[in-house]
């Protein structure tokens, strides 16, 4: 009974295992086609397209094209390829994966449309399926809020739903969100400017930086 029951038991995890790839083989063709989706992190739900498909985005959100997204990326080594890094980048994107997008200046290999007035906002989540979509589609995508502009942040699967800008929605994989958006900060060679405090406390950035024995502060 013992054997049949831890059977029974894994055949249930892998027919999980197997659903969640079927979903994001889905995920990864509608996003080749052009399209959208809605996905689950850690903080609030977020859309996602490939970085080609950029005007689509701004215009299923209703944003001013010159009002930047966010580019989340698989880890930190894809997130460097995008920007010229630095001490302070360094140091603060060791609290990645997490709650937290840096701004920072774009190198010569980022497109000029994912950093409209000379800045990419960089970011890895902490979420599983949030990973398992970057890794399955390059590594790399377009993303913002799940929200028209003007409303709040989607935090549960049944909020992204309601909203109805996406047809396809990956599930959360029994992880919700937190509700809390990341915390935005700006980092220009040594300097930090904060541009939102959202769920990791500014309190550990500075600290990280001062323990590096950096931290100006642009005010």
């Amino acid at each position: 009974m013992g054997e049949s029951g831890a059977g029974a038991g894994e055949s249930q995890v892998k027919e999980r295992e197997d659903n969640l790839m079927d979903v994001l083989r889905e995920a990864v063709q509608r996003l080749e086609a052009g399209e959208a989706i809605g996905y689950p992190t850690e903080t609030v739900w977020g859309l996602a397209v490939l970085p080609d498909a950029l005007p689509a985005l701004y215009e299923l959100k209703g944003r001013a094209s010159d009002k930047p997204v966010q580019v989340s990326c698989q880890d930190t080594a894809a997130a460097q390829r995008l920007t010229r890094g630095g001490r302070a980048f360094d140091t603060l994107a060791a609290q990645w994966p997490g709650p937290l997008t840096l701004v920072v200046p774009p190198n010569a290999d980022c497109p000029a449309e994912l950093a409209p007035g000379g800045w990419v906002g960089l970011r890895v989540p902490d979420h599983p399926i949030a990973l398992a979509l970057l890794r399955a589609s390059g590594g790399l995508l377009a993303t913002t809020s799940l929200n028209p502009s003007g409303r709040p942040a989607a935090r549960t699967l049944e909020e992204a739903r309601a909203y109805g800008l996406v047809p396809f929605l990956l599930p959360d994989g029994g992880v919700p969100a937190q509700g809390l958006a990341s915390t935005v900060v700006r980092v220009d060679g040594e300097t930090l400017e904060v541009l939102r405090e959202g769920a990791l406390p500014v309190r550990a950035l500075w600290e990280r930086l001062r323990a590096a024995g950096l931290g100006g502060d642009a005010g």
